[in-house]
């Protein structure tokens, strides 16, 4: 009896998860855990972008980067410098001339071990050439899609953008859906800008005539104001402080009352920030983002503690935007959309509409049919179909699935398997029942033989919706889930709550069965 009874509750409980997405004032006698299903972007609207991830931009910075890396481990006076010539980057290879030709070994090495086994570097006479391999460059164009994934799900997480999937496409593309976004352009702007930021000190030293010829002097480059990009800043290229070491940045207000960005570093950013402070007070500092000059004001005092303030007559959804873009971390490749596709609330509704009635009519059909087939265990199957269909609603929406077409066909798709394991248990019940048997052994005999096949038919359909799951991706996945969850609950339904219906109706007793067709049946 009791396993009966934890039969029944788990059935009404999973179809109690049910209530808020089919009435939608049942919320507030809820607890919050208990919400309506996630509609997806075809269901609901909103809007999706395909981003491509810009491997050609990024290994052209990663060359430059070999490029300084190679003259500094040549340069280095701890180690002893080492003459060289003809130092180049073209092509994603840096290549660098040794003058003494004796250098040549010790050269190689000191490379090698500077810049680590994820260079190669080769002879070539008195040349060595420095590049990533094939199979680095892979590794790398896959670290930094990984990391642009995260980087854009935590822009728009921070955002409120509610219910986003992000997901990989390829290997080298980001596909982004925003359910009942309307306007994605102030979002496309968020997640495609690199927010790399970089603190310089400004070349106070620049003559009037080589600012107005716009030609910058070794060591330093004219980069424009983010707010008026027609006036120019001389800052060093050397990057002082670099935004990698900042842990958190936030939105605020400074003493008038004026929208800033706050910012804190980690140890070795404070460290580096306090001694740039320090040496160079009553001089100006820049604070770059992606090439653009976001302020340069003077340095007063000494600021340590690792703590700062960026100003730059920002809006306070500005300083809000940037607030954001930094504290969620620097993209490690530039992301283009090379594709936008927005679909109205409009169209969804249509969709979700002419959803629930095909729905309606497949349910209806389905259980008119069980109902003259099965008579009253067709009820008992019915009402099983029904708790089968409000648990797969209810789970999802407990586990934060979201539901799209391809969802509604996985239901479907899960609805008629539930019939169909109904049907072999009733047709075994009726083989018996031909061969004599009474009514309570039939019952016995036809569901535990049909058991066996209901089992095999929903664990090897189970199996693969889990692969679908690993390796399919958006609305794939969205198929697989509801599928692999309308398989557990019909295996729960069909085989545990039919049978308990059954035995309560049969009480233990030769009741009569009401099957269609002739039933010689057993005393």
């Amino acid at each position: 009896m009791w396993k009966k009874l934890v039969i029944i509750a788990v059935a009404i409980f999973g179809s109690l998860l049910a209530l808020p997405t089919i009435w939608e004032g049942s919320q507030r006698f809820m607890p919050s855990w208990i919400h309506p299903i996630n509609m997806g972007l075809d269901l609901k609207g909103g809007a999706q972008l395909l981003l491509e991830v810009d491997t050609t931009t990024m290994f052209r910075e990663k060359s430059a980067q070999l490029y300084d890396e190679t003259r500094a481990a040549l340069l280095n006076r701890d180690k002893g410098i080492i003459r060289f010539a003809d130092l180049k980057n073209a092509d994603g290879v840096v290549t660098v001339t040794i003058r003494d030709p004796a250098d040549l070994t010790k050269a190689r090495g000191r490379l090698r071990s500077e810049l680590g086994d994820a260079v190669n570097v080769t002879v070539n006479g008195n040349a060595l050439s420095i590049y990533y391999s094939d199979s680095e460059k892979e590794k790398i164009t896959a670290d930094a899609l990984s990391r642009s994934i995260e980087i854009v799900r935590r822009r728009i997480d921070a955002l409120g953008t509610k219910e986003p999937s992000i997901h990989q496409q390829g290997s080298r593309y980001i596909l982004v859906q925003l359910p009942g976004v309307d306007n994605p352009e102030h979002i496309k702007g968020l997640i495609g800008q690199t927010a790399k930021m970089t603190f310089h000190l400004v070349n106070e030293n620049i003559t009037p005539e080589q600012a107005a010829s716009g030609r910058a002097p070794s060591g330093t480059d004219f980069l424009p104001y983010m707010e008026n990009p027609g006036q120019k800043v001389p800052v060093y290229s050397h990057v002082e402080v670099s935004g990698e070491s900042l842990t958190d940045s936030q939105a605020s207000f400074d003493q008038n009352n004026m929208p800033v960005v706050t910012t804190a570093f980690d140890s070795t950013g404070a460290r580096r920030f306090a001694k740039l402070t320090t040496e160079h007070v009553n001089e100006r500092f820049a604070i770059v983002l992606d090439g653009k000059v976001l302020s340069a004001p003077t340095i007063r005092e000494p600021i340590p503690g690792g703590r700062g303030q960026i100003s730059g007559g920002f809006t306070l959804q500005g300083a809000k935007d940037l607030a954001v873009l930094l504290r969620s971390g620097a993209l490690p490749a530039p992301l283009t959309v090379i594709e936008e596709r927005t679909v109205g609330a409009g169209l969804g509704a249509d969709t979700v509409d002419a959803g629930k009635m095909g729905s309606a009519i497949g349910v209806i059909f389905v259980m008119a049919f069980m109902f003259l087939i099965y008579r009253g265990f067709g009820v008992f199957a019915n009402i099983a179909l029904l708790v089968n269909l409000l648990m797969i609603i209810g789970i999802s929406a407990v586990l934060g699935a979201t539901l799209t077409l391809p969802g509604i066909a996985g239901i479907a798709l899960t609805l008629g398997m539930a019939v169909d394991a109904n049907v072999l248990q009733f047709e075994r019940l009726r083989e018996e029942m031909h061969n004599g048997s009474s009514p309570l052994h039939a019952v016995d005999a036809g569901f535990d033989r049909a058991l066996k096949t209901v089992l095999d038919a929903n664990i090897t359909t189970l199996i693969a919706a889990l692969v679908l799951f690993q390796f399919g991706a958006g609305p794939i996945r969205g198929f697989a889930v509801t599928l692999s969850i309308g398989i557990i609950t019909t295996l729960f339904t069909c085989v545990a709550l039919s049978r308990v219906m059954v035995d309560a109706y049969m009480g233990g007793k030769n009741r009569k069965i009401g099957f269609v067709g002739k039933i010689k049946s057993g005393k």
